[in-house]
């Protein structure tokens, strides 16, 4: 006899809900997402199919929904109906212009679905909620760069880009393979396989001036984008050590990420920080004058002289 308790009920539904959003789904994946053990996932499955579900397995691959069954939309609960608007009031200033239109269509069709006291919810939060970006995610030129590069992992096509890098005296042209993208530190990214470069390289979507299709598929099967993002790069970048006050060490959490934080070890009036920095650009040096009489340089002698340079350079500014 099957267990019919209200959450073996919920979980029932939420895997039914899983088999209907996505072709292919792991029995691990549903152990994770509802926090119980594969056994019990293996129950709830054999449930839907005493319920008369058509469920499809293969071992080793997942789960899947026979071709051409669907259930009617499971209504919505209204803490669910509310979350619609912080998804809308992100995607109107984190995305682009296209995939922002395409949301507010999509949102139409789900608010059409909710139940008239869900949709009074709704109004009674969205003028409540205000998102403001620190800075521009895409050049406003290519208001479907973002939409472009989706469609490129999705179809495994290539896309032609002018790109100005940081250290470039002027605009190249680029063909990439996109593998991922993602958004870090204040700014959207994409990875990909450059054949200029002949390697895997991130770029930065603002710094992209023009983008297009190409008809030319990918010439190589790429890894997840985590694989790319997690693998170590430790050419051209040095350990840098500073140990700083432990009142102030606080306030560098956020930054300190972009700048290659890699450790901290702390002692009883202080704390000690450890970078993987890369030299070719001073914003490391930049950004420790901040909080420079706050911190002691431990090493490397170059980044001592990297900081010396900086700060003698703006008293003889303050000196004209």
């Amino acid at each position: 006899m099957f267990d019919q308790t209200p959450k073996k009920f919920d979980r029932i539904v939420g895997i039914l809900i899983q088999l209907q959003s996505k072709k292919i789904v792991k029995a691990q994946d549903l152990a994770d997402r509802f926090e119980v053990s594969l056994r019990t996932i293996y129950r709830d499955i054999r449930t839907l199919e005493a319920c008369g579900v058509p469920i499809y397995s293969e071992a080793g691959v997942g789960y899947s929904l026979v071709d051409g069954y669907r259930l009617p939309p499971v209504m919505f609960t209204k803490e669910e109906a509310v979350s619609f608007i912080t998804a809308e009031k992100l995607m109107q200033h984190f995305t682009d212009t296209n995939l922002k239109k395409h949301f507010q269509s999509a949102l139409i069709k789900i608010k059409a679905v909710l139940k008239d006291s869900q949709k009074d919810w709704i109004e009674s939060v969205e003028s409540k909620m205000a998102v403001t970006p620190a800075t521009h995610f895409f050049n406003k030129d290519i208001p479907d760069a973002l939409e472009i590069l989706i469609e490129s992992i999705a179809e495994k096509k290539q896309v032609v880009m002018t790109y100005e890098s940081i250290e470039a005296e002027h605009p190249s042209q680029r063909t990439i393979e996109p593998v991922g993208v993602f958004h870090e530190h204040n700014f959207w990214y994409v990875m990909g396989f450059c054949h200029l470069r002949q390697d895997y390289r991130q770029f930065r979507a603002d710094r992209i001036i023009s983008i297009s299709r190409s008809d030319k598929s990918f010439t190589k099967t790429h890894q997840d984008l985590d694989y790319y993002r997690q693998k170590p790069d430790t050419e051209n970048k040095s350990l840098v050590r500073f140990r700083i006050d432990r009142s102030v060490s606080k306030f560098l959490h956020f930054n300190r990420n972009f700048y290659g934080f890699t450790k901290e070890i702390k002692h009883k009036d202080d704390v000690e920080m450890h970078f993987e920095v890369d030299y070719k650009n001073r914003g490391m040096a930049r950004w420790f004058m901040m909080f420079a009489d706050w911190a002691d340089i431990l090493e490397p002698e170059e980044f001592k002289q990297e900081v010396r340079e900086l700060m003698t350079k703006s008293l003889k500014r303050m000196e004209k």
